[in-house]
Protein backbone atom coordinates (compact mmCIF):
# COMPACT_ATOMS: atom_id res chain seq x y z
CA UNK A 1 0.00 0.00 0.00
CA UNK A 2 0.99 3.63 -0.42
CA UNK A 3 3.24 4.92 2.36
CA UNK A 4 2.83 8.35 3.92
CA UNK A 5 5.31 10.61 5.68
CA UNK A 6 4.73 11.56 9.29
CA UNK A 7 4.15 15.33 9.33
CA UNK A 8 5.22 15.44 12.99
CA UNK A 9 8.93 16.24 12.99
CA UNK A 10 11.16 14.08 15.15
CA UNK A 11 13.41 15.49 17.83
CA UNK A 12 16.55 14.96 15.75
CA UNK A 13 15.03 15.98 12.41
CA UNK A 14 17.97 17.14 10.29
CA UNK A 15 16.14 20.04 8.68
CA UNK A 16 15.18 21.40 12.12
CA UNK A 17 18.62 20.88 13.66
CA UNK A 18 20.92 21.75 10.76
CA UNK A 19 18.72 22.90 7.90
CA UNK A 20 20.38 26.35 8.01
CA UNK A 21 23.61 24.70 6.85
CA UNK A 22 22.09 23.68 3.51
CA UNK A 23 23.37 25.82 0.66
CA UNK A 24 20.59 28.22 -0.41
CA UNK A 25 19.52 27.55 -3.97
CA UNK A 26 20.69 23.94 -3.90
CA UNK A 27 18.60 20.92 -4.88
CA UNK A 28 19.00 19.69 -1.28
CA UNK A 29 17.43 22.86 0.12
CA UNK A 30 14.62 22.77 -2.46
CA UNK A 31 13.69 19.17 -1.66
CA UNK A 32 13.95 19.74 2.07
CA UNK A 33 11.37 22.52 1.87
CA UNK A 34 9.15 21.54 -1.05
CA UNK A 35 9.46 17.80 -1.80
CA UNK A 36 5.85 17.19 -0.70
CA UNK A 37 4.63 19.88 -3.12
CA UNK A 38 6.76 18.58 -5.98
CA UNK A 39 6.00 14.90 -5.39
CA UNK A 40 2.74 14.57 -3.42
CA UNK A 41 1.43 11.17 -2.42
CA UNK A 42 -1.35 11.22 -5.02
CA UNK A 43 1.29 11.38 -7.76
CA UNK A 44 2.10 7.72 -7.04
CA UNK A 45 -1.32 6.47 -5.87
CA UNK A 46 -1.87 4.41 -9.05
CA UNK A 47 1.23 2.34 -8.25
CA UNK A 48 -0.53 0.89 -5.19
CA UNK A 49 -4.15 0.30 -6.27
CA UNK A 50 -5.06 -2.37 -3.70
CA UNK A 51 -4.47 -0.32 -0.55
CA UNK A 52 -3.46 -3.50 1.30
CA UNK A 53 -0.18 -4.83 2.63
CA UNK A 54 2.73 -3.17 4.38
CA UNK A 55 3.05 0.57 3.72
CA UNK A 56 5.72 1.41 1.17
CA UNK A 57 8.35 4.10 1.57
CA UNK A 58 6.55 7.45 1.03
CA UNK A 59 6.53 8.51 -2.60
CA UNK A 60 8.03 11.92 -1.87
CA UNK A 61 11.03 10.24 -0.21
CA UNK A 62 11.61 7.79 -3.09
CA UNK A 63 11.21 10.56 -5.70
CA UNK A 64 13.70 12.74 -3.83
CA UNK A 65 16.22 9.89 -3.62
CA UNK A 66 15.76 9.11 -7.34
CA UNK A 67 16.36 12.76 -8.24
CA UNK A 68 19.51 13.00 -6.10
CA UNK A 69 20.72 9.58 -7.27
CA UNK A 70 20.39 10.62 -10.93
CA UNK A 71 22.00 14.01 -10.24
CA UNK A 72 25.09 12.55 -8.54
CA UNK A 73 25.36 9.29 -10.49
CA UNK A 74 25.06 6.96 -7.49
CA UNK A 75 24.23 3.27 -7.59
CA UNK A 76 21.30 2.07 -5.50
CA UNK A 77 23.55 1.07 -2.62
CA UNK A 78 25.53 4.32 -2.79
CA UNK A 79 22.29 6.31 -2.77
CA UNK A 80 20.99 4.51 0.34
CA UNK A 81 24.37 4.94 2.03
CA UNK A 82 24.17 8.67 1.31
CA UNK A 83 20.66 8.75 2.77
CA UNK A 84 21.97 7.04 5.90
CA UNK A 85 25.17 9.02 6.48
CA UNK A 86 24.93 12.32 4.53
CA UNK A 87 23.01 15.00 6.45
CA UNK A 88 22.16 16.84 3.22
CA UNK A 89 20.36 13.77 1.87
CA UNK A 90 18.59 13.27 5.20
CA UNK A 91 17.40 16.88 5.20
CA UNK A 92 16.23 16.61 1.58
CA UNK A 93 14.21 13.47 2.38
CA UNK A 94 12.91 14.51 5.82
CA UNK A 95 14.93 11.96 7.80
CA UNK A 96 16.14 12.25 11.38
CA UNK A 97 19.84 12.23 12.18
CA UNK A 98 19.71 8.70 13.61
CA UNK A 99 17.33 7.30 10.93
CA UNK A 100 18.57 4.38 8.85
CA UNK A 101 18.04 4.25 5.10
CA UNK A 102 15.86 1.60 3.46
CA UNK A 103 17.07 -1.50 1.62
CA UNK A 104 18.62 -0.69 -1.80
CA UNK A 105 16.28 -3.20 -3.50
CA UNK A 106 13.42 -0.79 -2.72
CA UNK A 107 14.67 1.51 -5.48
CA UNK A 108 14.63 -1.38 -7.95
CA UNK A 109 11.10 -2.23 -6.85
CA UNK A 110 9.89 1.36 -7.40
CA UNK A 111 11.60 1.69 -10.79
CA UNK A 112 9.84 -1.47 -11.97
CA UNK A 113 6.48 -0.16 -10.80
CA UNK A 114 7.08 3.17 -12.49
CA UNK A 115 8.20 1.49 -15.72
CA UNK A 116 5.07 -0.67 -15.80
CA UNK A 117 2.74 2.28 -15.16
CA UNK A 118 0.97 4.56 -17.63
CA UNK A 119 3.33 7.43 -16.71
CA UNK A 120 6.85 6.03 -16.33
CA UNK A 121 8.43 9.50 -16.70
CA UNK A 122 6.16 11.29 -14.22
CA UNK A 123 9.07 12.75 -12.22
CA UNK A 124 10.36 14.40 -15.39
CA UNK A 125 6.83 15.57 -16.24
CA UNK A 126 6.46 17.18 -12.80
CA UNK A 127 9.62 19.20 -13.31
CA UNK A 128 8.49 20.18 -16.82
CA UNK A 129 5.23 21.43 -15.30
CA UNK A 130 7.30 23.57 -12.91
CA UNK A 131 9.15 24.98 -15.93
CA UNK A 132 5.83 25.83 -17.57
CA UNK A 133 4.45 27.40 -14.37
CA UNK A 134 7.48 29.67 -13.96
CA UNK A 135 7.15 30.88 -17.55
CA UNK A 136 10.88 30.23 -18.05
CA UNK A 137 10.35 29.14 -21.65
CA UNK A 138 6.99 30.82 -22.32
CA UNK A 139 7.09 32.82 -25.54
CA UNK A 140 10.60 31.68 -26.40
CA UNK A 141 10.65 30.88 -30.07
CA UNK A 142 13.65 28.58 -30.36
CA UNK A 143 14.44 24.95 -29.64
CA UNK A 144 17.79 23.29 -30.27
CA UNK A 145 18.13 19.59 -31.12
CA UNK A 146 21.19 17.47 -30.52
CA UNK A 147 22.29 13.99 -29.55
CA UNK A 148 25.24 12.34 -27.85
CA UNK A 149 26.52 8.79 -27.46
CA UNK A 150 26.37 7.21 -24.00
CA UNK A 151 28.62 4.24 -23.30
CA UNK A 152 26.86 0.98 -22.52
CA UNK A 153 27.09 -0.90 -19.22
CA UNK A 154 28.39 -4.18 -20.69
CA UNK A 155 31.45 -5.42 -22.54
CA UNK A 156 31.40 -5.98 -26.29
CA UNK A 157 31.36 -9.66 -27.23
CA UNK A 158 32.98 -11.21 -30.28
CA UNK A 159 31.20 -13.79 -32.44
CA UNK A 160 32.53 -16.82 -30.57
CA UNK A 161 31.56 -15.46 -27.15
CA UNK A 162 28.10 -14.44 -28.37
CA UNK A 163 27.33 -17.88 -29.81
CA UNK A 164 28.47 -19.76 -26.69
CA UNK A 165 26.71 -17.35 -24.32
CA UNK A 166 23.45 -17.49 -26.26
CA UNK A 167 23.35 -21.27 -26.52
CA UNK A 168 23.85 -21.36 -22.75
CA UNK A 169 21.04 -18.83 -22.34
CA UNK A 170 18.66 -20.94 -24.43
CA UNK A 171 19.52 -23.89 -22.18
CA UNK A 172 18.41 -21.86 -19.15
CA UNK A 173 15.34 -20.21 -20.67
CA UNK A 174 13.72 -22.91 -22.84
CA UNK A 175 12.31 -26.03 -21.13
CA UNK A 176 13.94 -29.18 -22.47
CA UNK A 177 16.65 -27.26 -24.36
CA UNK A 178 19.40 -28.47 -22.04
CA UNK A 179 18.83 -32.09 -23.08
CA UNK A 180 18.65 -31.10 -26.73
CA UNK A 181 21.95 -29.26 -26.45
CA UNK A 182 23.56 -32.37 -24.97
CA UNK A 183 22.38 -34.46 -27.93
CA UNK A 184 22.34 -32.00 -30.85
CA UNK A 185 25.19 -29.60 -30.11
CA UNK A 186 28.17 -31.93 -30.39
CA UNK A 187 30.51 -30.20 -32.83
CA UNK A 188 32.18 -28.00 -30.22
CA UNK A 189 32.70 -30.93 -27.82
CA UNK A 190 34.14 -33.06 -30.62
CA UNK A 191 36.51 -30.27 -31.64
CA UNK A 192 37.76 -28.96 -28.27
CA UNK A 193 36.47 -31.34 -25.60
CA UNK A 194 34.51 -28.45 -24.03
CA UNK A 195 30.73 -28.51 -23.74
CA UNK A 196 28.29 -25.65 -23.20
CA UNK A 197 28.20 -26.23 -19.47
CA UNK A 198 31.57 -24.47 -19.20
CA UNK A 199 31.98 -20.72 -19.42
CA UNK A 200 34.78 -19.07 -21.34
CA UNK A 201 36.30 -19.56 -24.75
CA UNK A 202 37.33 -23.02 -26.00
CA UNK A 203 41.06 -23.89 -25.86
CA UNK A 204 42.26 -23.66 -29.46
CA UNK A 205 45.26 -22.19 -31.24
CA UNK A 206 43.85 -18.69 -31.60
CA UNK A 207 46.72 -17.54 -33.80
CA UNK A 208 45.87 -20.26 -36.35
CA UNK A 209 43.28 -18.99 -38.91
CA UNK A 210 42.28 -22.55 -39.84
CA UNK A 211 41.60 -23.42 -36.19
CA UNK A 212 39.51 -20.28 -35.71
CA UNK A 213 37.48 -21.03 -38.83
CA UNK A 214 36.92 -24.61 -37.68
CA UNK A 215 35.70 -23.33 -34.30
CA UNK A 216 33.29 -20.87 -35.94
CA UNK A 217 31.95 -23.67 -38.16
CA UNK A 218 31.38 -25.87 -35.10
CA UNK A 219 29.57 -23.15 -33.16
CA UNK A 220 27.35 -22.10 -36.06
CA UNK A 221 26.58 -25.77 -36.81
CA UNK A 222 25.59 -26.36 -33.18
CA UNK A 223 23.40 -23.26 -33.13
CA UNK A 224 21.61 -24.24 -36.34
CA UNK A 225 21.16 -27.81 -35.12
CA UNK A 226 19.60 -26.56 -31.86
CA UNK A 227 17.25 -24.22 -33.71
CA UNK A 228 16.20 -27.07 -36.00
CA UNK A 229 15.50 -29.35 -33.02
CA UNK A 230 13.43 -26.78 -31.11
CA UNK A 231 9.77 -26.05 -31.80
CA UNK A 232 10.69 -22.50 -32.79
CA UNK A 233 7.25 -21.52 -34.10
CA UNK A 234 5.46 -22.66 -30.93
CA UNK A 235 8.06 -20.97 -28.71
CA UNK A 236 7.72 -17.70 -30.65
CA UNK A 237 3.93 -17.75 -30.33
CA UNK A 238 4.17 -18.32 -26.56
CA UNK A 239 6.45 -15.28 -26.20
CA UNK A 240 8.36 -14.35 -23.07
CA UNK A 241 12.00 -15.04 -22.24
CA UNK A 242 12.17 -18.37 -24.17
CA UNK A 243 11.04 -16.64 -27.39
CA UNK A 244 13.53 -13.81 -26.85
CA UNK A 245 16.37 -16.28 -26.26
CA UNK A 246 15.60 -18.32 -29.38
CA UNK A 247 15.21 -15.21 -31.57
CA UNK A 248 18.52 -13.80 -30.37
CA UNK A 249 20.28 -17.13 -31.01
CA UNK A 250 18.98 -17.14 -34.59
CA UNK A 251 20.24 -13.58 -35.01
CA UNK A 252 23.75 -14.04 -33.64
CA UNK A 253 24.14 -17.32 -35.57
CA UNK A 254 23.86 -15.44 -38.85
CA UNK A 255 24.85 -11.81 -38.40
CA UNK A 256 28.65 -12.20 -38.37
CA UNK A 257 29.33 -15.29 -40.49
CA UNK A 258 29.40 -16.27 -44.14
CA UNK A 259 30.24 -19.49 -46.00
CA UNK A 260 33.96 -20.27 -46.19
CA UNK A 261 35.81 -19.05 -49.24
CA UNK A 262 35.53 -22.36 -51.14
CA UNK A 263 32.15 -23.35 -49.69
CA UNK A 264 28.62 -22.89 -50.96
CA UNK A 265 27.16 -22.89 -47.42
CA UNK A 266 25.78 -26.43 -47.57
CA UNK A 267 28.81 -28.27 -46.21
CA UNK A 268 28.68 -26.60 -42.76
CA UNK A 269 31.90 -24.61 -43.16
CA UNK A 270 31.70 -21.01 -42.00
CA UNK A 271 34.00 -18.09 -41.32
CA UNK A 272 33.74 -14.63 -39.79
CA UNK A 273 32.27 -12.31 -42.44
CA UNK A 274 34.56 -9.68 -43.92
CA UNK A 275 32.01 -6.97 -43.13
CA UNK A 276 29.88 -5.64 -40.28
CA UNK A 277 26.17 -6.43 -40.40
CA UNK A 278 23.85 -3.41 -40.27
CA UNK A 279 22.29 -2.93 -36.83
CA UNK A 280 24.65 -5.56 -35.42
CA UNK A 281 24.00 -6.91 -31.92
CA UNK A 282 27.31 -6.58 -30.08
CA UNK A 283 26.40 -8.29 -26.80
CA UNK A 284 23.91 -10.96 -25.83
CA UNK A 285 23.98 -9.55 -22.29
CA UNK A 286 22.44 -6.32 -23.57
CA UNK A 287 20.96 -6.90 -27.05
CA UNK A 288 19.93 -3.23 -27.37
CA UNK A 289 23.44 -1.77 -27.35
CA UNK A 290 25.01 -1.04 -30.75
CA UNK A 291 28.14 0.12 -32.52
CA UNK A 292 27.97 3.91 -32.68
CA UNK A 293 29.62 6.27 -35.15
CA UNK A 294 28.93 9.83 -34.01
CA UNK A 295 31.61 10.99 -36.44
CA UNK A 296 33.87 9.18 -38.89
CA UNK A 297 36.76 9.37 -36.43
CA UNK A 298 34.87 8.85 -33.15
CA UNK A 299 33.59 5.31 -32.66
CA UNK A 300 32.16 3.81 -29.49
CA UNK A 301 29.51 1.36 -28.34
CA UNK A 302 26.34 2.21 -26.48
CA UNK A 303 23.13 4.19 -26.77
CA UNK A 304 22.17 7.58 -28.16
CA UNK A 305 20.63 10.29 -26.00
CA UNK A 306 18.49 12.82 -27.91
CA UNK A 307 17.53 16.17 -26.37
CA UNK A 308 15.38 19.22 -27.12
CA UNK A 309 16.79 22.29 -25.37
CA UNK A 310 15.58 25.86 -25.04
CA UNK A 311 18.93 27.51 -25.88
CA UNK A 312 18.60 30.74 -23.90
CA UNK A 313 17.80 29.09 -20.55
CA UNK A 314 19.56 25.76 -21.08
CA UNK A 315 16.44 23.87 -19.95
CA UNK A 316 15.80 20.50 -21.59
CA UNK A 317 12.16 20.19 -22.58
CA UNK A 318 12.17 16.70 -24.14
CA UNK A 319 14.57 13.76 -24.07
CA UNK A 320 14.80 10.17 -25.31
CA UNK A 321 17.25 7.26 -25.35
CA UNK A 322 17.41 5.03 -28.42
CA UNK A 323 19.73 2.45 -29.86
CA UNK A 324 22.70 4.21 -31.39
CA UNK A 325 22.11 2.62 -34.81
CA UNK A 326 19.38 0.99 -36.83
CA UNK A 327 16.21 1.96 -38.62
CA UNK A 328 14.15 4.67 -36.97
CA UNK A 329 16.96 5.78 -34.64
CA UNK A 330 18.52 8.52 -36.77
CA UNK A 331 18.88 12.01 -35.33
CA UNK A 332 16.32 13.42 -37.75
CA UNK A 333 13.58 10.84 -37.19
CA UNK A 334 13.90 10.94 -33.39
CA UNK A 335 14.26 14.73 -33.35
CA UNK A 336 10.99 15.21 -35.21
CA UNK A 337 9.20 12.89 -32.77
CA UNK A 338 10.68 14.67 -29.74
CA UNK A 339 9.47 18.06 -30.92
CA UNK A 340 5.97 16.62 -31.01
CA UNK A 341 6.38 15.49 -27.39
CA UNK A 342 7.56 18.89 -26.16
CA UNK A 343 4.54 20.16 -24.20
CA UNK A 344 6.19 23.54 -23.60
CA UNK A 345 5.47 24.30 -27.28
CA UNK A 346 1.83 25.37 -27.38
CA UNK A 347 -0.52 24.44 -30.18
CA UNK A 348 0.00 26.69 -33.17
CA UNK A 349 3.24 28.13 -31.78
CA UNK A 350 5.90 28.60 -34.45
CA UNK A 351 9.45 27.98 -33.28
CA UNK A 352 12.87 28.11 -34.89
CA UNK A 353 14.43 24.65 -34.77
CA UNK A 354 18.23 24.80 -34.55
CA UNK A 355 20.26 21.69 -35.38
CA UNK A 356 23.32 20.47 -37.22
CA UNK A 357 23.32 18.81 -40.63
CA UNK A 358 22.40 15.38 -39.22
CA UNK A 359 18.86 16.78 -38.89
CA UNK A 360 18.78 18.28 -42.39
CA UNK A 361 17.00 15.42 -44.14
CA UNK A 362 14.11 15.97 -46.51
CA UNK A 363 11.81 14.06 -44.15
CA UNK A 364 12.76 16.31 -41.23
CA UNK A 365 12.19 19.47 -43.27
CA UNK A 366 8.81 18.10 -44.32
CA UNK A 367 7.83 17.36 -40.69
CA UNK A 368 8.80 20.88 -39.62
CA UNK A 369 6.94 22.40 -42.55
CA UNK A 370 3.79 20.46 -41.65
CA UNK A 371 4.07 21.54 -37.99
CA UNK A 372 4.55 25.18 -38.97
CA UNK A 373 8.09 25.45 -37.57
CA UNK A 374 11.06 27.19 -39.18
CA UNK A 375 14.20 25.09 -39.65
CA UNK A 376 17.49 26.77 -38.79
CA UNK A 377 19.41 23.63 -39.64
CA UNK A 378 22.79 23.35 -41.29
CA UNK A 379 22.01 21.92 -44.77
CA UNK A 380 23.50 18.72 -46.05
CA UNK A 381 26.45 19.57 -48.32
CA UNK A 382 25.92 18.90 -52.03
CA UNK A 383 28.56 16.73 -53.64
CA UNK A 384 29.05 17.29 -57.38
CA UNK A 385 29.49 14.27 -59.63
CA UNK A 386 32.69 15.90 -60.89
CA UNK A 387 34.99 17.64 -58.37
CA UNK A 388 34.43 21.36 -58.76
CA UNK A 389 31.61 20.75 -61.22
CA UNK A 390 27.87 21.36 -61.20
CA UNK A 391 25.74 20.47 -58.21
CA UNK A 392 22.05 19.65 -58.00
CA UNK A 393 21.20 23.30 -57.41
CA UNK A 394 22.61 24.18 -60.84
CA UNK A 395 19.67 22.28 -62.35
CA UNK A 396 16.69 24.67 -62.27
CA UNK A 397 13.25 23.24 -61.51
CA UNK A 398 10.02 24.70 -62.84
CA UNK A 399 7.29 23.42 -60.53
CA UNK A 400 4.47 24.75 -62.70
CA UNK A 401 5.72 23.06 -65.86
CA UNK A 402 7.07 20.00 -64.01
CA UNK A 403 10.46 20.28 -65.67
CA UNK A 404 14.16 20.65 -64.85
CA UNK A 405 16.73 22.58 -66.89
CA UNK A 406 20.43 21.66 -66.89
CA UNK A 407 23.30 24.23 -66.89
CA UNK A 408 23.51 23.92 -70.68
CA UNK A 409 19.88 25.09 -71.02
CA UNK A 410 18.37 21.71 -71.91
CA UNK A 411 14.92 21.17 -70.37
CA UNK A 412 13.48 17.76 -69.56
CA UNK A 413 10.30 16.65 -67.72
CA UNK A 414 10.38 15.36 -64.15
CA UNK A 415 8.91 11.85 -64.13
CA UNK A 416 6.33 10.52 -61.67
CA UNK A 417 9.19 8.78 -59.87
CA UNK A 418 11.10 12.09 -59.51
CA UNK A 419 13.76 11.25 -62.07
CA UNK A 420 15.05 13.46 -64.90
CA UNK A 421 17.08 12.14 -67.85
CA UNK A 422 19.42 14.41 -69.82
CA UNK A 423 21.28 11.44 -71.34
CA UNK A 424 20.17 12.07 -74.93
CA UNK A 425 21.47 15.66 -74.76
CA UNK A 426 24.86 14.88 -73.21
CA UNK A 427 26.82 13.68 -76.31
CA UNK A 428 28.67 16.67 -77.69
CA UNK A 429 27.62 18.99 -74.81
CA UNK A 430 30.48 21.46 -74.10
CA UNK A 431 29.70 21.34 -70.35
CA UNK A 432 29.73 17.56 -70.02
CA UNK A 433 33.21 17.41 -68.42
CA UNK A 434 31.90 19.65 -65.60
CA UNK A 435 28.67 17.71 -65.19
CA UNK A 436 29.09 13.94 -65.23
CA UNK A 437 31.44 11.01 -65.67
CA UNK A 438 28.64 8.56 -66.55
CA UNK A 439 29.08 6.90 -69.93
CA UNK A 440 25.44 7.39 -70.91
CA UNK A 441 25.20 10.95 -69.59
CA UNK A 442 23.57 12.78 -66.68
CA UNK A 443 20.47 11.44 -64.97
CA UNK A 444 18.96 13.02 -61.85
CA UNK A 445 17.19 11.10 -59.08
CA UNK A 446 15.40 13.73 -57.05
CA UNK A 447 14.39 13.36 -53.43
CA UNK A 448 10.70 13.25 -52.57
CA UNK A 449 11.13 16.58 -50.77
CA UNK A 450 13.66 18.06 -53.21
CA UNK A 451 11.83 21.39 -53.44
CA UNK A 452 11.89 21.83 -49.66
CA UNK A 453 15.59 20.99 -49.58
CA UNK A 454 16.35 23.49 -52.36
CA UNK A 455 14.44 26.24 -50.58
CA UNK A 456 16.20 25.43 -47.31
CA UNK A 457 19.65 25.53 -48.91
CA UNK A 458 18.81 28.91 -50.40
CA UNK A 459 17.53 30.21 -47.07
CA UNK A 460 20.71 29.02 -45.34
CA UNK A 461 22.80 31.43 -47.40
CA UNK A 462 21.01 34.39 -45.79
CA UNK A 463 23.13 36.34 -43.29
CA UNK A 464 20.32 36.39 -40.73
CA UNK A 465 20.02 32.60 -40.88
CA UNK A 466 23.75 32.17 -40.33
CA UNK A 467 23.87 34.73 -37.51
CA UNK A 468 21.01 32.99 -35.66
CA UNK A 469 22.64 29.59 -36.13
CA UNK A 470 26.05 30.74 -34.90
CA UNK A 471 24.60 32.54 -31.88
CA UNK A 472 22.08 30.01 -30.57
CA UNK A 473 22.92 26.55 -31.91
CA UNK A 474 26.21 26.08 -29.95
CA UNK A 475 24.40 26.68 -26.64
CA UNK A 476 22.93 23.18 -26.76
CA UNK A 477 26.45 21.83 -26.28
CA UNK A 478 26.40 23.32 -22.79
CA UNK A 479 23.31 21.30 -21.89
CA UNK A 480 24.89 18.17 -23.39
CA UNK A 481 27.97 18.78 -21.21
CA UNK A 482 25.81 19.02 -18.08
CA UNK A 483 24.02 15.85 -19.09
CA UNK A 484 27.15 13.75 -19.59
CA UNK A 485 29.32 15.12 -16.75
CA UNK A 486 29.92 12.09 -14.56
CA UNK A 487 27.24 10.17 -16.46
CA UNK A 488 28.79 9.21 -19.79
CA UNK A 489 28.07 5.52 -19.10
CA UNK A 490 24.48 4.34 -18.73
CA UNK A 491 23.79 2.36 -15.52
CA UNK A 492 21.34 -0.23 -16.88
CA UNK A 493 20.77 -2.69 -19.72
CA UNK A 494 18.10 -2.10 -22.35
CA UNK A 495 16.56 0.95 -24.01
CA UNK A 496 13.56 1.20 -21.69
CA UNK A 497 15.46 1.23 -18.40
CA UNK A 498 18.05 3.69 -19.66
CA UNK A 499 15.37 5.93 -21.16
CA UNK A 500 13.68 6.13 -17.75
CA UNK A 501 17.03 6.82 -16.08
CA UNK A 502 17.81 9.63 -18.53
CA UNK A 503 14.44 11.28 -17.84
CA UNK A 504 15.26 11.23 -14.12
CA UNK A 505 18.72 12.62 -14.83
CA UNK A 506 17.33 15.46 -16.92
CA UNK A 507 14.64 16.19 -14.31
CA UNK A 508 17.36 16.66 -11.69
CA UNK A 509 19.46 18.85 -14.01
CA UNK A 510 16.42 20.97 -14.87
CA UNK A 511 15.72 21.51 -11.16
CA UNK A 512 19.30 22.62 -10.64
CA UNK A 513 19.12 24.93 -13.64
CA UNK A 514 15.81 26.43 -12.46
CA UNK A 515 17.38 27.15 -9.08
CA UNK A 516 20.26 28.92 -10.84
CA UNK A 517 17.66 31.02 -12.68
CA UNK A 518 16.05 31.98 -9.36
CA UNK A 519 13.32 29.39 -8.75
CA UNK A 520 11.16 30.26 -5.76
CA UNK A 521 7.65 29.57 -4.46
CA UNK A 522 5.51 32.69 -4.01
CA UNK A 523 1.91 32.47 -2.85
CA UNK A 524 1.75 28.84 -3.88
CA UNK A 525 3.08 29.49 -7.41
CA UNK A 526 6.48 28.59 -8.83
CA UNK A 527 8.22 31.71 -10.16
CA UNK A 528 11.66 32.91 -11.13
CA UNK A 529 12.97 35.67 -8.89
Amino acid sequence: MQGESDRQRELLDVESVAGHLLEPGSVFALLAEHRDRLFPGELFADLFPSGRGRPSIPGEVIASVIVLQALYGHSDREAVDALTFDLRWKAACGYAIDAKGFDPSTLTYWRRRLAASDRPQRIFEVVREVIAETGAVAGRQRRALDSTILDDAVARQDTVTQLIAQIRRVARAVPGAKDLIASECTRLAALTGQDYGSAGKPPIAWDDPAAREELVSALVGDALALLAALEVEAISKAGGKPAEAVALLALVAGQDVEPSEDSDGTDGRWRIARKTAPDRVISTVDPDTRHAHKTRERRQDGYKAHVVVEPDTGLTTAVMVTRSAGAGNSDASVGAALLGQDTTITEGQRVEVLADSAYGTGEMLHELDQAGHEPVIKPWPLRPAVPGGFTLDDFVRDTDAGTATCPAGVTRPVSAKNTVSFESACPGCPLRQQCTTARRGRRLVLHEHDLLQRAHRQRATDEGFQATYRQHRPMVERSIAWLTRGARRVPYRGVEKNNNWLHHRVAALNLRRLLALGLTLQDGTWTLA
